[in-house]
């Protein structure tokens, strides 16, 4: 039994080996299955197989090659890019990193201007509370003020009423003693002082000094005054009934000189700008200024005190005159157009005329109603002062007219312009009966004033040249008076009395001629 079993056991083994063996041989037959066909085929064959195998590598490598080369060009694009990037985040970083600061800055800021705020805030509440009470006491002050200005307007009204009154009084005080004066006139023969010419008799009002002496050719230099004026010097008069030269200038002065001497007398103070024209009252008891404040001074001239401060004109007063019949009136001309009539007794203007060309220098006739105004667009105006109405106009000169004088007699009225010629008109037809002319003079100035002397017969104007051109009316040629100037000559006054020529430049200098 025993026996049996091992020989079972035997052949069982032995049958397994055998199998393991089949599936061994079944399986290698396998593995080499392909080497075996291709040894099995022919070379030629073969050959072939293997030659498209290596083309399609080929091939594929190449494909893989340009895949490859592809690849590395977007690596670097995307190298680059991710490098930009990178550097765009850390500027991003450092900008985010300043607006932080920024930021904090920008909060701390907020909080102290919420501070000051608040600060402010309080203090514009006391302000206001503080401007409420301001406005009550305002309204209060207000009310007084107005209870005052109600009781000023009664007061003011009372005493210009008393004033009305004494004025009334005193007008027909003065009235009294004109018409007294004018009696003892009639009744003197030499109150009638009449000169005939083309035979027609002429006139003047007893008061007007008619004792002037025959003139003469001035040649000398008498006195010189240096500095009479800071600034310069634009106007002078004589006195008609002394040896007083009246000068004002740019520096606000009147100063009062004695033309035998050359030495200053006495100051009139008070002028608030550069005096441009003086005048002297009929009764020589009164100066007066037209200055460039827009003002004209009324002085007393033996106290040397301001009577009068007169306003009504817009711009600066360029000229003045006062009236040769009566000491109560004088007329003035400004800038602004217009030409003023004032009552010296009252002290105010009476009159206003409008002209349509700035007139820059005035005159008086020997009637005392007529004036005479010089333009600047070449015109002669004559105007009744009573009504303001225009008589006649004259075209003067080719530029501006810048002075106008009448002569004593008043047969004349002599007129300068821009044109350098001086015309001398005949009052009655105002036809010109003299022109005047020097190659070397000029005109130096739209306010330079000339003059004629007292008997008529010489004429006398300044040049910018600094020389003083003397004209003899007959034969109408010139003498030149040099040495006394060094600028130019802005005014000439004839003296009547002693025969006297005074000049006057833009330094301020007076030369007294004889």
């Amino acid at each position: 039994m025993i026996a049996r079993s091992f020989d079972e056991i035997g052949s069982r083994a032995i049958n397994l080996a055998i199998r393991a063996l089949r599936k061994r041989r079944l399986v290698e037959e396998g593995a080499h299955a392909p080497a075996i066909d291709a040894l099995s085929r022919p070379w030629a064959v073969q050959g072939l197989e293997w030659k498209e195998k290596a083309e399609k590598i080929e091939l594929e490598l190449q494909q893989c090659y340009k895949a490859q080369s592809r690849l590395s060009e977007q690596l670097v694009v995307e190298v680059a890019e991710c490098r930009s990037a990178k550097f765009l985040a850390q500027e991003k970083e450092a900008l985010i990193t300043a607006l932080q600061s920024d930021l904090a800055q920008t909060r701390e800021e907020n909080c102290q201007l919420k501070e000051s705020l608040d600060e402010k805030t309080k203090g514009l509440d006391l302000c206001i509370s503080e401007n409420h009470s301001l406005r009550a006491q305002l309204a209060e002050v207000q009310l007084k003020l107005k209870n005052a200005e109600a009781d000023n307007k009664n007061l003011i009204d009372r005493w210009m009423l008393e004033k009305m009154k004494d004025a009334e009084k005193l007008n027909e005080a003065n009235s009294m003693y004109e018409d007294m004066m004018q009696r003892l006139k009639v009744s003197s023969i030499e109150q009638l002082a009449r000169q005939q010419v083309d035979g027609v008799v002429r006139q003047r009002e007893a008061g007007y000094y008619d004792n002037f002496s025959e003139s003469s050719l001035p040649s000398t230099l008498k006195h010189t005054i240096t500095q009479a004026h800071a600034g310069g010097c634009g106007s002078l008069k004589f006195e008609p009934t002394s040896h007083k030269l009246i000068t004002g200038g740019q520096d606000r002065l009147v100063n009062i000189w004695d033309s035998n001497t050359g030495t200053l007398t006495s100051t009139l103070h008070g002028c608030l700008g550069s005096i441009l024209d003086l005048a002297i009252t009929h009764d020589n008891k009164s100066v007066i200024a037209a200055s460039s404040s827009n003002q004209l001074i009324v002085w007393d001239s033996g106290s040397g005190r301001i009577r009068h401060t007169l306003t009504g004109h817009q711009n600066k007063v360029c000229a003045v005159d006062a009236s040769k019949a009566s000491s109560r009136s004088i007329v003035s001309a400004s800038s602004d157009h217009t030409i003023k009539v004032w009552d010296l007794h009252k002290g105010f203007c009476i009159n206003t005329i409008i002209s349509a060309s700035n007139c820059n220098a005035v005159c008086y006739s020997i009637d005392g109603v007529t004036i005479f105004s010089a333009h600047v667009d070449g015109n002669l105006r004559l105007w009744d002062s009573r009504t303001g109405q225009l008589i006649t106009e004259v075209a003067a000169h080719s530029q501006a007219v810048t002075s106008v004088n009448i002569s004593r007699s008043g047969n004349f009225v002599l007129t300068s312009g821009r044109d350098n010629l001086h015309n001398l008109f005949d009052v009655r037809s105002l036809e010109v009966c003299g022109t005047f002319r020097a190659s070397g003079n000029r005109v130096a100035s739209n306010w330079s004033r000339s003059c004629i002397s007292p008997d008529e017969n010489y004429v006398a104007a300044g040049s910018a040249d600094g020389a003083v051109y003397v004209w003899t009316r007959a034969k109408e040629d010139a003498s030149v008076l040099e040495g006394g100037h060094s600028s130019h000559v802005l005014s000439c006054a004839w003296d009547g009395l002693s025969n006297l020529l005074a000049s006057a430049d833009k330094n301020g200098n007076i030369c007294i001629w004889t």
